[in-house]
């Protein structure tokens, strides 16, 4: 699949350098480094237990490497914290829904909006002019969200009424309610079927193409990878064994060994 973009794919935007990551005496990633190229969107593959959302946590400050750095934006991330992390620009989905499932489409997706809101508790509780302002501002921008997902029809439904794929999209809506640039998804695709996958793929390329949001994401079915990404990481016992084009990487032998569980004296 060719695709088609507004805009090309630049220079490095996050830069991860030999880190290492260890839980006691077991190594959940080993020297390992890659960039991500602004505005690209790049995979990142392997077996279960690779250490693939480790890495994902690494960036995202929920753990600190033992070794190595992370820059983004040319900074050096140190003793970082997932809320500093969203505060630079980068947005996260897990692989698990952390959805308020009493809560309609469109509350949920306001929750992304938490960075954007600066008015205080007496601010919002006499509704003063900033409150007002600033909750018509988010409520704003979460319908223009809604609109870009084109979910406009479910947006004062209770989300735990929907299937699981809109679901998934209503994360993917609060993920692009912080105004990231750069975007992390856990797995997006885990557990839909062949029309929900279609349909994610459609809005990961959306976003990527109309939004200019540089992109890595986790996913498991090759199908999604080959198709819709830039470049593919390969992890496999917490190292990378494989960084480079779809094409290339699904010709390597050292890629094929690992997903059949062959290996070579």
């Amino acid at each position: 699949m060719t695709i088609d973009r507004n805009f090309p794919i630049g220079e490095p935007v996050l830069e991860v350098k030999n880190i290492s990551l260890r839980f006691g005496g077991v190594k959940a990633i080993t020297d390992s480094s890659f960039s991500v190229l602004k505005h690209e969107i790049k995979a990142i593959i392997g077996p279960n237990g690779a250490g693939k959302s480790s890495l994902l946590n690494c960036i995202n400050g929920i753990y600190q490497p033992q070794e190595g750095s992370i820059a983004f934006k040319g900074e050096v991330l140190e003793k970082i914290t997932p809320n500093l992390i969203a505060q630079k620009g980068i947005s996260r989905t897990f692989q698990n829904l952390a959805l308020f499932k009493r809560m309609s489409v469109l509350d949920n997706i306001l929750v992304g909006r938490r960075l954007h809101m600066n008015s205080n508790f007496m601010q919002v509780a006499f509704q003063l002019p900033k409150a007002r302002a600033e909750e018509k501002e988010n409520l704003a921008k979460c319908e223009e969200i809604v609109d870009f997902l084109e979910i406009a029809d479910i947006k004062n439904t209770p989300v735990g009424k929907l299937p699981y794929g809109l679901q998934k999209k209503v994360e993917l809506g609060r993920a692009l309610a912080t105004e990231a640039d750069f975007l992390m998804l856990d797995e997006p695709m885990a557990g839909m079927n062949v029309e929900e996958k279609r349909e994610m793929c459609r809005f990961i390329l959306k976003v990527n193409d109309e939004l200019g949001t540089t992109m890595v994401l986790i996913e498991h079915d090759m199908g999604v990878v080959m198709d819709i990404s830039d470049n593919v990481v390969v992890l496999d016992y917490g190292k990378i064994i494989a960084d480079g084009p779809p094409n290339e990487v699904r010709a390597n032998q050292e890629v094929i060994d690992a997903y059949l569980g062959v290996s070579h004296d």
